[in-house]
């Protein structure tokens, strides 16, 4: 077996039972990984510096190849269900040993990492790839060591294995496809297979993150987070396409991180050590800094279309997929705060983009409201994000990250409730979706009048002025904001023809009605009066 300098002499791949492996590439510098990937034909370098790769079929996750492993240790904490299914113990060891089996003679690529940048929470995480592309995407996305030593003698407390290559066998091994990604709590490892997409990498570790770090009194957030000049913390919880990595980006205010941080009880702290930005028809205009970083080294994108002559991305193209991704290392960011951790939050933002346009475009929110629209998660698709969407579907995925929590989400509800009571955060609730009509007819709200709204939000602008209160959804509504017109504020107002508008509220409010009834018997009665009314 041939070995790389950096190979770890306390904990090698033996203790997992890999052997008779051809080369173990041990944390390779992001310089030597664009040396292997190219020369792997993994990847072309573009201009300027980054990355360009393909994901192949799968261009983004697979929800429905996603299990955790059901056994004697972990199960009764585990919020079964669709989101999260049970694999067999005995299933997943038949798979385990079929990778020990396809790995021998081969080279992979290992990184030793931290999840957290919190190091009395963090998480020492060990990342097999298979792909060197995807080793870089591991260095860009977690919390890399610098000290030579601690690599030598870095002792992981889960491990990574992510094998594309290797496809499973359905029939065989009772999963959905070829794809999977199988957690197993009780021998802290998780199989990654069949699936090039790399973001299953970081979101199978923030799953872990959010099965670990309630117990020790963090709440794990799928939220980005900034701090404005007076050190005043924001959290911004949002589901993909509601604005959350671009209103985090604000030059006016320091990023912590664009996804996903644990919530202590000494700070806000990113668990990642890079961003992972969707970046279809980018605007240089509207997100300069997020552009400048798909034109630099160490960037890796995924599925953007680059022309073979010149070596230019063209961001505007979607010929794969409109899920185009750069992963990034934060330091690729101007305006960031360094240590990436900040004080205890003074307002929280609930970001949604609702297509059936009758939510408005801000709103301040009780705790008890907090909480209810916490639990429910709710954002909408559009007709032709899918197949089979002809028109607005309301989309709920609870704490605005569904698929990456493993415990009931009454847990994490719980913890917000305690720490908005305990540290009298300020909530909102801001409506990055349509308005003057449901989408098709009505127009996407600015961008330019969302973030004034966010920031008289944040900078306590909104302290001051009056406010109505919203008779189905019971919300309280702004009747102004310096820069952004009145009759914007209430959706009502935007509408043509208002009987359709009521129609259409009482439509999306009997939504959310019915889809909160499964967390009913884990809330007060404050909470559940907090909804809308028809």
């Amino acid at each position: 077996m041939k070995e790389s300098p950096m190979i770890n002499r306390k904990v090698g791949l033996e203790a997992l039972g890999i052997k008779n492996i051809n080369y173990e590439y041990w944390n390779l510098s992001s310089a030597s990984l664009y040396e292997q990937a190219i020369r792997r034909r993994e990847g072309l370098l573009a201009h300027l510096g980054p990355l360009v790769v393909r994901t192949g079929s799968i261009t983004g996750r697979s929800p429905n190849d996603k299990f955790i492993v059901k056994e004697d240790v972990t199960g009764d904490n585990i919020w079964w269900g669709d989101v999260n299914r049970p694999f067999e113990e005995a299933k997943f060891d038949s798979i385990f040993n079929r990778v020990q089996a396809y790995l021998q003679g081969d080279e992979v690529f290992i990184q030793d990492v931290y999840a957290g940048t919190n190091e009395k929470y963090r998480v020492p995480l060990r990342i097999i790839t298979e792909y060197a592309w995807h080793s870089l995407f591991v260095r860009n996305m977690f919390i890399t060591i610098d000290n030579r030593e601690e690599l030598l003698n870095f002792e992981p407390q889960y491990t990574i294995i992510d094998l594309p290559k290797f496809h499973a066998e359905p029939e065989m091994d009772g999963t959905n496809s070829e794809a999977f990604i199988l957690m197993n709590l009780k021998k802290k490892l998780i199989l990654i297979g069949g699936t090039s997409y790399a973001g299953e990498i970081k979101k199978s570790a923030f799953a872990l993150l959010n099965y670990i770090l309630p117990e020790k009194g963090v709440m794990p957030m799928h939220s980005s987070a900034n701090v404005g000049k007076e050190g005043d913390t924001a959290i911004l919880f949002g589901l993909s396409g509601t604005g959350k990595t671009t209103l985090s980006a604000d030059p006016e205010r320091a990023l912590i991180g664009d996804d996903e941080h644990g919530w202590s009880d000494t700070d806000v702290f990113n668990f990642e050590g890079g961003c992972y930005a969707k970046v279809i028809r980018l605007s240089e205009e509207a997100e300069p800094e997020i552009y400048a970083t798909t034109r630099k080294f160490g960037t890796v994108l995924e599925n953007v279309q680059i022309d073979s002559i010149n070596r230019r991305p063209n961001l505007d193209d979607d010929t794969f997929t409109e899920n185009t991704r750069a992963s990034y290392p934060i330091s690729h960011l101007d305006n960031i705060v360094e240590s990436s951790r900040a004080d205890h939050p003074k307002n929280i933002i609930f970001l949604t983009a609702d297509a059936f346009g009758v939510l408005p475009p801000i709103s301040k929110l009780t705790p008890e409201q907090a909480m209810y629209h916490f639990l429910l998660g709710y954002t909408a698709k559009v007709a032709g994000t899918e197949k089979g969407i002809t028109e607005p579907q309301a989309t709920f995925s609870t704490c605005f990250g569904a698929p990456f929590m493993p415990r009931h989400p009454s847990v994490y509800s719980k913890m917000l409730g305690e720490k908005i009571a305990k540290h009298n955060v300020k909530c909102w609730l801001v409506n990055t979706g349509w308005s003057g009509g449901p989408y098709g007819i009505g127009e996407r709200m600015s961008i330019k009048y969302t973030r004034a709204l966010l920031n008289a939000a944040l900078n306590g602008n909104l302290n001051s002025v009056d406010y109505v209160n919203d008779p189905i959804f019971g919300l309280d509504i702004p009747t102004s904001c310096p820069g952004v017109p009145e009759d914007i504020l209430n959706p009502k107002n935007t509408w043509d023809d208002k009987d359709a508008y009521d129609q259409k509220a009482k439509q999306l409010a009997a939504n959310f009605i019915e889809n909160f009834k499964q967390y009913e018997e884990f809330v007060s009665p404050e909470v559940i009066g907090s909804g809308p009314k028809i």
